[in-house]
Formats: C-alpha cells, sequence, structure tokens
C-alpha cells in the first residue's frame, strides 16, 4: 500500500540532464578544441546552438556523446530521504494548493506546493532555513490525494517540518512546549486515566481552560474529551482476551491512544463484530501511531514508537494476522507514513498488511449479503463524514455504501469538506478560528442532513463535529453492532 515516488537505481537517478558533460570532442579552457585525431585548433569562439545558447558539446557540428566519458553531477545531493524524484515530478499544476483547507482560509499560508517540491528544492540547493509557515500546514494530507503527479508532497511536508522543529524552533519557548504535550497525548491520557473523572473534570474547569489559552495556547472554546472509567485494554484483560480461537482467520488489533483511553465503546464493537465473522483478534502491545507526532514535527518520538508497534505486529503477521485499525490516521501512519519516513525492519510488511477496519470486513466477508436482512431495531439517521484521512486511502463513500440498503437506517454524506481540526491543528489557540472556518461548510451540511446523529472514523474529526452542530457521533463500527451482533 506504500506510494511509488519515482525512484529508481543507478546512475539515472541524479543529474541526467546537466550540463558538464565531456565528449571526444571537449572544450579545453585554454580555448582549444581537441579532436578525435588529437590535433589541436585554436578557436576564439565557442559555437552556439540554434536557439543563441552556447552548447559545451560544440553545437550541431560536435560529434556524439559517449556516456562512459564523464560523470553525472549531482545537482541535489542524496540526503536520508531522496525526494529529488518526487520534485521533479511536480509541473506546479497547483491541484494541491486549491485543494488545500489552510490555504482557502488562511492568506499567509505559502500552500502545499511551495511547503513541498520548492522548498525542497531550495534548501539543497541553497541551505536555506526552512521556512516557518510549515508549522500551519495540518497534515490533512489532501494534497496527496489531489496531485496528478504522485509528488510526495506530504512526506515534503514531514520531513521539512521534523528539520525545523529539530534546527530552528526554540526547545523553551511555549509553542514548543505546547506542541509536545498535544503529540504526546498518549502519556497524557495514560496518566489522566488514572483518575479518569478527576482528570475530565479537571481539565474541563473553566479557569483551568483558561489558564491552558493563556499560557500554552490550547484554546479555551474547546471542551477536553472525557476519560473512560475502564480503558479498552483493561476490558480486554477482563474479559480473558479472545473469545474466538480460529488461527485460519487472525487480525491485530491497532486500537490507537483515543480508542483505548476514551471511547473503548468502539474497540469493543470491533472486537464483537470481528467475533461475529470468526475473527480471532489479537491486541498486541503498542504504542502512538505517530500521527499527531508527524504534524507537529517530533520526528524522533514518532519513530521510538513506531520501532515497538512495528516489532510486536510483526510478530502478529508472523503470526497469521493482518492488522486492522479503526481510526483512519492510524491506518494511514501505519500504511503510509512509516515506510516513508522510517527505515525499520520489517516496516514494509506492516504497511502491506494494514487495513482500516471496516474495510477489511468489505474486502473479505459479504457484508452485503449479512446485512440485506439486519436492522438495528428502530430508524436512525445519520449525517456521515468521511475523514481527509480516509480519503487518502480511497475509503471515502465506504460508510454510505455499507448501510445505505439497510432497513431502518438513512445515511447522508454531507460533503467532501474538511473538519477542520485535523488532530491537533484545531487544538491550537492561534489556529482555533481558521479551524472552525475550515469546519462552516461541514457543519451547515450537517446541520441541513435528516438526522441529528454524526457518523466518522477519525476521533478529531468526531471532536470537531460535536463541537460545532452538538451532535452525538458514532463510528460506523458502533451500527455495524447494533445491526449484526445486538
Amino acid at each position: 500500500m506504500t506510494r511509488d515516488t519515482g525512484h529508481d537505481d543507478g546512475d539515472e537517478r541524479h543529474g541526467t540532464n546537466n550540463t558538464d558533460e565531456s565528449t571526444e570532442g571537449s572544450s579545453h579552457s585554454d580555448g582549444v578544441v581537441r579532436t578525435d585525431g588529437g590535433s589541436d585548433i585554436e578557436s576564439d569562439d565557442r559555437t552556439a546552438t540554434d536557439g543563441g545558447v552556447e552548447s559545451v558539446t560544440g553545437g550541431s557540428d560536435s560529434t556524439e556523446l559517449d556516456p562512459d566519458a564523464y560523470d553525472p553531477i549531482d545537482v541535489f545531493p542524496e540526503g536520508e530521504l531522496d525526494l529529488r524524484d518526487g520534485a521533479d515530478s511536480c509541473y506546479k499544476c497547483t491541484s494541491c494548493d486549491t485543494s488545500c483547507p489552510v490555504a482557502e482560509v488562511d492568506d499567509e499560508f505559502p500552500g502545499p506546493k511551495f511547503q513541498g517540491p520548492e522548498q525542497w528544492r531550495l534548501k539543497r540547493k541553497e541551505d536555506a532555513d526552512i521556512d516557518e509557515s510549515i508549522t500551519s500546514c495540518s497534515n490533512c494530507m489532501r494534497c496527496d490525494d489531489a496531485c496528478p503527479s504522485s509528488v510526495p508532497l506530504s512526506q515534503m511536508h514531514n520531513e521539512a517540518r521534523g528539520q525545523f522543529v529539530e534546527e530552528q524552533m526554540e526547545k523553551l519557548s511555549v509553542e514548543y512546549v505546547r506542541n509536545r504535550i498535544l503529540a504526546n497525548y498518549r502519556t497524557s491520557a495514560r496518566l489522566a486515566s488514572i483518575v479518569p473523572r478527576l482528570s475530565t473534570y479537571a481539565m474541563n474547569f473553566g479557569p483551568a481552560r483558561w489558564v491552558m489559552d493563556k499560557t500554552l495556547g490550547i484554546p479555551k472554546e474547546r471542551e477536553f474529551p472525557e476519560f473512560a472509567t475502564t480503558t479498552f485494554r483493561e476490558w480486554w484483560r477482563d474479559r480473558g482476551g479472545a473469545q474466538v480461537s480460529n488461527p485460519d482467520k487472525r487480525v491485530a488489533y491497532f486500537h490507537g491512544c483515543y480508542s483505548n483511553y476514551n471511547t473503548p465503546e468502539v474497540g469493543k464493537a470491533m472486537v464483537r463484530v470481528y467475533e461475529h465473522f470468526g475473527y480471532e483478534v489479537m491486541v498486541p502491545p503498542q504504542k502512538c501511531s505517530g500521527t499527531p507526532m508527524f504534524a507537529n514535527g517530533m520526528l524522533k518520538d514518532a519513530r521510538r514508537h513506531a520501532v515497538t508497534n512495528v516489532e510486536n505486529l510483526i510478530e502478529a503477521i508472523g503470526e497469521g494476522a493482518d492488522v486492522i485499525a479503526s481510526c483512519t490516521s492510524c491506518s494511514m501512519s501505519l500504511r503510509q507514513e512509516y515506510p516513508e519516513l522510517f527505515d525499520i525492519h520489517g516496516i514494509e510488511d506492516v504497511s502491506d498488511h494494514t487495513f482500516e477496519a471496516l474495510e477489511y470486513l468489505r474486502i473479505h466477508e459479504d457484508l452485503t449479503g449479512a446485512l440485506e436482512e439486519a436492522s438495528p431495531g428502530d430508524e436512525r439517521s445519520y449525517a456521515y463524514h468521511a475523514p481527509c484521512h480516509a480519503r487518502n486511502q480511497g475509503l471515502s463513500r465506504q460508510a454510505v455504501e455499507t448501510f445505505r440498503d439497510v432497513d431502518g437506517v438513512t445515511m447522508e454524506d454531507v460533503g467532501d469538506s474538511c473538519s477542520g481540526i485535523s488532530g491537533t491543528y484545531g487544538w491550537k489557540s492561534e489556529k482555533y478560528e481558521k479551524s472552525m472556518e475550515i469546519g462552516e461548510e461541514m457543519f451547515h451540511h450537517m446541520e441541513d442532513a435528516e438526522g441529528e446523529v454524526g457518523m466518522t472514523e477519525c476521533p478529531t474529526c468526531a471532536m470537531q463535529m460535536e463541537h460545532g452542530t452538538g451532535y452525538e457521533i458514532e463510528h460506523p463500527l458502533q451500527l455495524l453492532e447494533d445491526t449484526l451482533v445486538a
């Protein structure tokens, strides 16, 4: 499932269009042209091409180039992540810029094209600093989906953001401390889950939110999600693990941080639905997928988590399991960002074996047949929003297509606009108003929909949907559980 950025092996990879080739009739600095016969011919003027540009090969009268007689020159020296081929594929059509939700509301943001190939070329040619505007990229990755040339834009953004944070951001600044807290949500959530009710109350206490806004730049308008009194992993342990043993049908569940600490009902629904179809569910040890770390340029943190995740997921794959995630940002991270950014043994295997949870069932099970005679038992209407990271995986219509013929269920797609929160982007005071402006179109579509319950696969999109409309938000797996299992 990884993307091909067009890398080729061999000398074609660098400098195939440079202008320093040597030929059989090469020009020397003393103004002498040597011919095959070895004689020297004085030449005061160098031959020009038809366009009036001097030709280093002697123009139309020169002999043919001998490929073995010269060495290519690296215009952009290869680094740890060589994106030369991807940058060369950009022909500046600006499709990425027109698809960028941040550029639409922020006139000062130069857009994905500058943040990607243009900044990449500038950095390697002139050793220039990374432009600070890279921190305004929300990492929605819509630019990847929009590009007709498959330029690895988000990969360039992630690398540039990581380099900016590592080399240029002041480590004692409020912005850095705030971003590090947001990026390492797993740490905060683990501590909060020790006393979940107290943590939920304290973090949403009005004066505390005002203080966080003024001191850390976390917007007071946001309400922190409720922490579960029993985490998913605690529930999994208490129930005794898998209730189905089936070596021929195994999946390893990557639940992510939010389904563990905040919405364990999503993880429980996933387990019950998969066991309904006869799967043996494994829940390997895991850390954060790294998605909020990528968005904040904390690549070293992300790599530490990725090493643990890859190691444990590879072990599960070796036991015959495929990896499934109930969060589309988690599946996107394992599928695309891991192999793009990290060189870890087994990382390609993890990418190739990772699926979003509903997607996997649609591929391997007859969901249509299973749902033909099924019903959740009462009339239900949903306003469905496809997350940006679902769209990037080709999953924007999966929930609508799955439930459109289910008796008693109305599923309305609220359009292709971004929710605006983009993980941690909308959790920054200076970005809050922009995130709400981005999400305005989605809010209007939700309010015009028949139902007053929202649906999405992304936990932060769910936060934004609830924040902007007041609607209750569910995950497709919860409706699938109610329809098939309950």
